[in-house]
């Protein structure tokens, strides 16, 4: 990983709001899991509003924070205007709230929050443009930030659409625009940052080096070309079309685990931290997740979907971001607030700015709800499903607490 310079750095009260709220949104999601049955349609106006409620509120809140820091250090080139974050989060906020409050109360709310989501999001993708231009290095990393920018926007462009369309102001075949959101998002950005930073991050915080990238490069243009694919075939309705998209998708993803295994291989750290174990709970998941949606594919159960779903959502996506947390933010701080200190005076090491106490109930109540809720999904039981809500609301709370904590440590 690039060195980090205090030059590139912005400061940390701007980044930290999208990590408090972001947690905060994510206790949220986690609790309204309670009151979900096992058995439901994606369709239906209240999983909508929980899925906007965790991947706006806890996945884009926290993606953003950190894309904040990050893309200045890998592009090593200072924010094109950094202070437009201060508004970005105020209208991410906003915007979230007033959607999922459309989805459960009042579809009418529904543009009007959707709106200040596509000003934020615009906002942001214009933002990183403008700053990508500001540099001349070209790694994947900088594609990928690229790549998934231009999906951001047209993933938030569908999503108002059906907004509008929800609220009877548009037109428009809304299944069919469904399916071409959920792509572009959580395909075509959600995914491809996350393999982005992957290459940057998980080398860093497990200290392998020299490893061959053929296997992430192959990953990054099989999945956004299968996203492509996929948004295509949704938008003009051809469900083969589709499938290939599906298909081109997967092989990327499995090309994607290959490289993190031989990343995995090369690892100096042995310490099975906080975020060592989020890491093989992630990608354990996240096989699980896969193989479940190819057993979809050939039984049809709508079951089999869910449950495929709630590991990827759950268990790899969530697992990735709550564990990184565990490194970024005890950094972000340290570096504000005690790297003018070195030399000076006893300055604290990243491991002790938070509790590991804390953070392994965090990890064992997320784990186990995963687990729990994905089996309640899959056998449509609700004793299962409410026992994984549960559990995961347990652990969503250890995890407000220790970022609380970890926002205020040397203050």
């Amino acid at each position: 990983m690039k060195a980090i310079s205090s030059d590139f750095a912005p400061p940390l009260k701007l980044i930290s709001p999208f990590f408090s709220y972001g947690v905060v949104f994510y206790l949220l999601s986690m609790l309204a899991l309670l009151f979900f049955e096992p058995i439901f349609s994606y369709a239906q106006m209240n999983v909508a509003g929980w899925i906007h409620l965790f991947l706006l509120g806890f996945v884009m809140m926290i993606i953003f924070g950190a894309m904040a820091q990050l893309i200045p250090v890998v592009l090593e080139a200072g924010h094109a205007v950094v202070d437009v974050y201060y508004v970005i989060f105020p209208l991410l906020l906003v915007g979230a709230s007033l959607m999922v409050f459309g989805f459960w109360l009042m579809p009418a709310m529904l543009p009007y929050g959707g709106l200040l989501v596509l000003v934020a999001m615009i906002i942001f993708a214009v933002e990183n443009i403008a700053t990508l231009k500001k540099t001349t290095i070209r790694t994947l990393t900088v594609e990928t930030v690229a790549w998934s920018n231009g999906y951001l926007l047209l993933g938030i462009l569908t999503g108002f659409a059906i907004a509008l369309g929800l609220s009877g102001d548009l037109g428009i075949d809304v299944t069919l625009m469904l399916k071409a959101h959920v792509y572009a998002v959580l395909g075509g950005y959600v995914v491809l940052t996350i393999i982005g930073l992957s290459l940057i991050l998980i080398p860093m915080f497990s200290l392998a080096h020299g490893f061959e990238e053929t296997a992430i490069n192959r990953a990054f243009k099989l999945v956004i070309t299968g996203v492509a694919i996929v948004f295509a075939g949704a938008l003009f309705a051809q469900e083969w079309l589709m499938y290939i998209g599906y298909a081109v998708n997967t092989i990327g993803i499995f090309f994607y685990i290959w490289q993190i295994y031989i990343i995995a291989k090369l690892t100096v750290r042995k310490e099975m931290d906080i975020w060592a174990k989020s890491m093989i709970f992630a990608f354990g998941a996240l096989i699980l997740s896969i193989v479940l949606g190819l057993v979809y594919f050939m039984s049809g159960r709508e079951s089999i979907l869910h449950a495929s779903v709630w590991f990827l959502l759950l268990g790899f996506i969530s697992s990735m971001i709550t564990g990184h947390l565990y490194k970024i933010v005890p950094f972000l701080v340290w570096f504000e607030r005690f790297a003018p200190l070195v030399g000076k005076e006893k300055v604290p090491m990243l491991h002790e700015m938070y509790s590991k106490e804390g953070a392994s109930m965090m990890f064992w109540f997320t784990a186990s709800g995963v687990v729990l809720g994905g089996l309640g999904l899959l056998f449509e039981n609700d004793i299962l499903f409410k026992g994984g809500a549960s559990f995961l609301f347990a652990g969503a709370i250890f995890l407000f607490v220790t970022m609380r904590k970890m926002l205020a440590y040397g203050k």
